[in-house]
């Protein structure tokens, strides 16, 4: 993974890659000034990523991953996000902020409540890196999640509202948990990849 990252270039591409993501898209306040609020909410991820050494870039720069380690007493991200006064000023407004609190909850109570375990909050491949191939960038990352995974002996928890992702991630070797209908009317899925044991397992 690239070490050598331009910060500004990854805000950039993670403000794209947002306005695929239905709850990005739902809880960003429709308005004249929708992207700067798309640029405001990704800066707020990627400097959170930054932070807490949780944000993976791929060789080629055009894949980005937040990918925390965490435990059952920590908040949920977007929760955070939502509660945080400033966000809802340039991100999501008032109402749309407290409409999508009400859905995370159900969302977090999806995840284990003990225990460590490593989550996916963002994974995004810039288009003209996306495809099926073995040296494509999608691969390449999700051998990273693998590895580190494995090495920490730790689960993989993911969802999204996007079915040919949770079919991509079915074919990287994750389950589905649950399935549920979310209040936009579309499918949530929540799934779970558990590593190998190592052999001092």
């Amino acid at each position: 993974m690239k070490k050598d990252f331009d910060k500004e270039e990854i805000i950039q591409h993670v403000s794209t890659l947002l306005q695929e993501i239905p709850t990005s898209m739902e809880i960003v306040k429709d308005d004249s000034k929708k992207q700067q609020r798309f640029l405001y909410l990704a800066r707020h991820m990627v400097e959170k990523a930054i932070k807490k050494d949780a944000l993976l870039v791929s060789d080629d720069g055009r894949g980005i991953a937040i990918f925390f380690k965490m435990d059952g007493q920590g908040d949920s991200f977007w929760s955070e996000l939502i509660q945080d006064l400033k966000l809802a000023i340039h991100v999501t407004g008032l109402k749309k902020g407290l409409k999508a609190l009400k859905s995370q909850k159900f969302v977090k109570q999806q995840r284990p409540s003990e225990g460590e375990f490593l989550y996916c909050w963002f994974w995004g491949i810039l288009p003209d890196a996306r495809g099926n191939t073995s040296d494509k960038t999608p691969y390449k990352m999700k051998d990273e999640m693998y590895r580190i995974a494995k090495a920490m002996q730790l689960p993989i928890y993911a969802e999204t509202r996007i079915r040919k992702v949770s079919i991509a991630y079915r074919r990287y070797g994750f389950e589905v948990l649950k399935e549920w209908k979310h209040p936009s009317g579309d499918t949530m899925y929540f799934l779970r990849y558990t590593p190998p044991k190592t052999d001092s397992n």
